[in-house]
């Protein structure tokens, strides 16, 4: 970035670049395709953060499948977490007797994840797992399995592929962390 004639240090480093994410999501569709050969799971995409995640990964399953989105939201003010997770609307899918996948850009605490699935589980579905792009077991004050996960990380504020900080730098084609200016 250019500001008053010099050049300022980016906020942010890469920590997984696109091919290694490429390749990951590849091994991550193919499993889901074997694991729910028969099943046609419904994958329920963790807006905003998931979008481009779950954009990549459907393209590599091969079964067939469903899309439902839920709103959620617990950094609304940047990298510090909200104490308390707001989740939007209903989901437009019954559920009930169905094979879900609960797909998240990243888990830190796992609370969102928590949340959702308390929702999900009400409606009687047959199965319900998580897929996650980034998890980080080490944030988690949820006991959580996460059955499809991408990559696990440390406790850094990860951005890009969809992650972003305050709104920004989600467009990115990598996922990058923050760094300390």
């Amino acid at each position: 970035m250019i500001s008053g004639g010099k050049v300022q240090p980016k906020p942010f480093e890469v920590l997984l670049d696109q091919n290694q994410i490429s390749e990951r999501i590849t091994e991550l569709g193919r499993q889901i395709s074997v694991d729910y050969e028969d099943k046609q799971p419904v994958l329920v995409g963790v807006l905003k953060g998931c979008v481009v995640f779950l954009a990549d990964l459907i393209r590599q399953i091969t079964v067939p499948l469903e899309l439902e989105f839920v709103l959620a939201s617990s950094y609304r003010q940047g990298a510090w977490q909200e104490t308390d997770v707001k989740i939007g609307g209903e989901f437009s899918i019954d559920l009930k007797a169905r094979h879900v996948l609960l797909v998240e850009g990243i888990v830190d605490t796992g609370k969102t994840a928590s949340l959702i699935l308390d929702k999900i589980n009400r409606m009687e579905p047959a199965s319900v797992e998580i897929v996650s792009l980034l998890d980080k077991p080490a944030s988690h004050r949820q006991k959580l399995k996460i059955k499809y996960k991408g990559f696990s990380i440390g406790n850094e504020f990860a951005i890009g592929f969809g992650l972003d900080n305050t709104q920004q730098f989600r467009h990115l084609p990598f996922v990058g962390r923050m760094v300390d200016s």
